[in-house]
Formats: structure tokens, C-alpha cells, sequence
């Protein structure tokens, strides 16, 4: 099923912008043009890990809309690295922009490894390098495979346990909304979760993202 969220931010056209979010479960639905053409125009497609680039490459295809995304744990190998060729490079670098909004990107950290490791060590690195690369820059939406500690993680499992490292970096931010992967559905109290300004995300499977145009945007 595919989950629907609605966030009242600016007008930033004459229509809302509408943002399908994917991440570790190919949503099979999408795989009929029916379904598709149900959902209505899509103005770019945000991957959040652990899917095949070539289900990737098929949605931006299939919606004619941008990608973007990250890489989770299990992006990796030759089967993975062959089959990005079709897509962009994974955020990461800082801030790029979909549909007028700027966005940045947290892949698995240590995604150059050979094996997933989970590693705090390399996600503090990896949230201090994009907040020093960001210079004050604050993107309105973040992605990542794996979630903020506390925010929408399974504590009780080591593996799923959010990254302390992200939840720093998302009370320096103060990002709109944060979009993760990683964490089964059935495993969370909730698949939303509201931290100060930020609206937190589990976007497993698919969840359309609709950007209204009333209300002001607090930042």
C-alpha cells in the first residue's frame, strides 16, 4: 500500500509538489501503469537504500521524473556497482535540488567496504563532513537509509538502532523532513514522527510525499 503524507509549505508553484519516496521494498503496485497513472504527475523520486538501481532507474523512467537518492546497507557488490551506471551518483557531496527544493543525502556509512559493518565511528564522520561541507547551508529535505537515534528506530535492535551521529546533525539542521529506509515497518510504533520542526519519515515501501501550498514554513 502506499501511504500518503501532506505537508502545508509555501506556495512554491500553482500546484503542490509531489515527491514519491522509496526505500528497501520494491512497492509491486508501481509495477502496473494503471497504478501509476492513479498517483498523478510526480515531480522527482527520492530512493532512501536497499534497492535494486535498476527498480530505480525504472520508476524515474516510468514517471519521467528525477532521482535521487542514498545507498543502504545492502547497495554494494558487483551485481550493485554494475547496474548504477543508469543512475546519478548518490547524494552525499551536499545539497542538491528536486523540484525547486534542496536536498541532501546520508548513504550507509563506510559504503566503501566489501560488508555492511555498522560503524558510530564512521557515521559521526560522515554527519560532521556534510555539516562542515554544507557551510551553514540547510537543506528543507534530508535522506538517509538509516534513521536518527530515537527517531523512528528499533532501540532494542542493535542493527536498526538509529545513528546518534544523524540526530545531532538533525537538531543542527533543523531540515523540514527527514526521510529514512531501514527500519521495518512492523518493528516501529509509527511510520511518522515529529521532532521539533522536523517531520521524520519511514519510507519503506513507498510513501508519496505531497508539498501543499498554504502555511508558512517556521524554520
Amino acid at each position: 500500500m502506499i501511504r500518503r503524507l501532506n505537508l502545508p509549505w509555501p506556495a512554491l508553484a500553482d500546484r503542490p509538489v509531489r515527491l514519491l519516496a522509496v526505500s528497501d521494498e520494491a512497492e509491486r503496485a508501481l509495477d502496473f501503469e494503471d497504478n501509476r497513472a492513479a498517483l498523478g504527475e510526480i515531480d522527482g523520486i527520492l530512493g532512501c537504500g536497499d534497492l535494486e538501481p535498476a527498480y530505480l532507474a525504472f520508476l524515474a523512467d516510468a514517471f519521467h521524473a528525477p532521482l535521487l537518492y542514498v545507498r543502504g546497507n545492502h547497495d554494494r557488490g558487483a551485481n550493485w556497482s554494475a547496474g548504477r551506471e543508469d543512475l546519478p551518483q548518490a547524494l552525499g557531496r551536499g545539497i542538491d535540488e528536486l523540484a525547486g527544493l534542496p536536498v541532501a543525502g546520508l548513504s550507509w556509512p563506510g559504503e566503501g567496504r566489501g560488508q555492511a559493518v555498522r560503524d558510530e565511528g564512521a557515521a559521526w564522520r560522515q554527519a560532521l563532513g556534510i555539516w562542515f561541507r554544507l557551510r551553514g547551508a540547510r537543506p528543507l529535505i534530508m535522506l538517509s537509509h538509516v534513521p536518527p537515534r530515537g527517531l523512528g528506530d528499533v532501540p532494542q535492535d542493535d542493527y536498526h538502532r538509529g545513528f546518534a551521529a544523524y540526530r545531532w546533525l538533525c537538531r543542527r539542521l533543523r531540515p523540514r523532513l527527514w526521510l529514512h529506509g531501514h527500519t521495518t515497518p512492523a518493528a516501529a510504533r509509527d511510520w511518522r514522527v515529529q521532532w521539533a520542526d522536523t517531520t521524520l519519515v519511514n519510507v519503506t515501501g513507498a510513501v508519496l510525499v505531497e508539498i501543499g501550498t498554504a502555511g508558512p514554513l517556521h524554520r
